[in-house]
């Protein structure tokens, strides 16, 4: 990173200067909650992925270069400015997250932006900014015939952010993807910038794993890498309530599967009534392993049959056909560990001003994923909600991060529903969600975090049983309460 001074930090042009690009808002700012549809005028006011999310920052700050002594010491100010100033900090990355997670309400927010990496083939590992997006990440790996071992299914994210809300994906047999990383480098709320791994400074380690950002700021990265490989598919219509029990025998029963996931029918008239598991093992010649390709015309037009379901059962009976008929098909050669993972999440844009793109998602066990399915056959078709698509993953037991979603092998069920901005459209969703979730809760399993905050207080509470230990492990390292956001304010604070 270039040189930087306290004066080379100059607030409120939003100019760049050291990797540095910062604005200040000093008048006092009024928290505007989450007005829907706010137009992002003000450069003061931040969104995330949700679009709902419009919140008013005291300062914003992008970091675009890797950390020096002089930019760590700029960084120091910073905290200590926001602290006696009173203000929460919180870093991000893209701000995919939906429910103000990456955001600090009248406080600070950091975007982190700083992208390198270097590779260390003996230790199979590559250290890394906290702001490298994935799409990066894919490109160097590439290049060298290697892969992330963890990712999300889309290469827009941060790779801090992506430890930060512990995220699993498509390959196994790992769990989380935060069991793929060897240590970090994170800036605590008095200055300190440690290093924490399952070694040094556990507690640390396994608190920002999945801590949403309120245990410090992470600046760097150590974290595994794998071959990349040549994929061949296979595709396997499955009884979706038999679908989690066999997902899990079929992963374990398969020990070089490297990527796995299963597809739902969605359309009105046959609501969850079929299912597809997609599993990906190495071919038997693993030579010259062609680099991965951006998006081509079949993503594409996946998008186009993707976005045409809205409000149209015929669409989503087509676009079934796509996936579940056409899909095996077409889709039958080769590909790559990469070429599966670099996908933009913008090739399913909405482009609809009035409308937005929602996750939701729930952990279940294999055994009780069928009654799970029954109780959203039940639930979301009476919600007035748009279910655009549902993908299933599998998720090995996490034991290290505090706020654990996977205590036991789960099924993910990742749901995407489109949703008008309006408050009616808020308040459908919320009472689906929480239907959503007291279901989950009622057979053992739980709901990921980084989306809407919908949930009661006590869904959260029953849900994360570290919960309570997590509040209190964060207090002890952060006792001022530096660092807080949407999550923190409204439920662990409270606990």
């Amino acid at each position: 990173m270039s040189k930087t001074t306290r004066r080379g930090l100059l607030l409120g042009t939003g100019a760049a200067l050291g990797g540095w690009a910062t604005r200040a808002y000093y008048t006092d700012p009024v928290p505007v909650g989450e007005r829907l549809g706010m137009p992002q005028i003000d450069p003061m006011i931040l969104n995330d992925a949700s679009e709902l999310s419009a919140t008013r920052v005291a300062k914003h700050i992008t970091v675009t270069d890797r950390f020096d002594q002089s930019s760590i010491t700029a960084l120091r100010t910073e905290l200590k400015e926001a602290q006696a100033a009173r203000r929460p900090v919180i870093a991000s990355a893209a701000r995919h997250s939906m429910g103000g997670q990456s955001i600090a309400r009248a406080g600070t927010t950091c975007t982190m932006a700083h992208e390198w990496m270097e590779l260390d083939r003996t230790a199979m590992t590559y250290r890394t900014g906290a702001g490298t997006r994935w799409s990066t990440i894919i490109a160097r790996l590439d290049a060298e015939g290697l892969s992330p071992a963890v990712m999300q299914s889309n290469n827009d994210f941060g790779v801090a952010a992506t430890y930060s809300v512990n995220a699993h994906g498509w390959p196994v047999p790992f769990g989380p993807m935060g069991a793929t990383v060897r240590s970090i480098q994170i800036m605590l709320a008095d200055g300190q910038l440690v290093t924490a791994s399952r070694r040094d400074n556990a507690d640390i380690f396994f608190a920002a794993m999945g801590g949403y950002g309120l245990i410090g700021i992470i600046t760097e990265m150590e974290v595994a890498m794998v071959p990349n490989t040549r994929l061949e598919p296979s595709y396997r219509m499955v009884a979706p309530l038999n679908f989690g029990p066999e997902f899990a025998q079929t992963i374990k029963a398969t020990p070089d599967m490297q990527m796995a996931y299963g597809r739902m029918d969605i359309s009105k008239d046959r609501f969850l009534e079929e299912a597809m598991m997609i599993t990906y093992r190495p071919t038997a010649d693993q030579s010259d392993v062609p680099q991965a390709p951006s998006s081509g015309w079949l993503s594409r037009r996946a998008r186009d049959v993707f976005r045409a379901q809205l409000g149209s059962d015929i669409a989503k009976h087509g676009r079934w056909w796509f996936e579940a008929g056409l899909g095996p098909w077409i889709g039958s050669g080769e590909t790559t560990r990469n070429t599966l993972l670099n996908e933009p999440v913008i090739t399913l844009d909405d482009r609809d001003p009035d409308r937005t793109d929602i996750l939701h998602e729930y952990f279940i066990s294999p055994e009780n994923f069928g009654a799970f399915i029954a109780a959203c056959r039940q639930i979301i078709p009476s919600s007035y909600q748009e279910l655009l698509n549902i993908t299933l993953r599998y998720v090995q037991p996490d034991a290290e991060s505090w706020l654990s979603y996977a205590q036991t092998e789960r099924i993910a069920a990742v749901m995407l529903f489109s949703q008008e901005k309006s408050v009616r459209a808020e308040e459908d969703a919320k009472r689906m969600t929480q239907a959503l979730i007291d279901a989950a809760i009622r057979l053992g399993g739980t709901y990921y975090l980084p989306y809407r905050l919908h949930a009661r207080p006590d869904q959260i509470v029953a849900g994360y049983p570290g919960l309570r230990p997590f509040a209190a492990k964060k207090r002890a390292i952060d006792p001022g309460l530096l660092f807080r956001n949407a999550l923190w304010d409204q439920y662990i604070s409270k606990v």
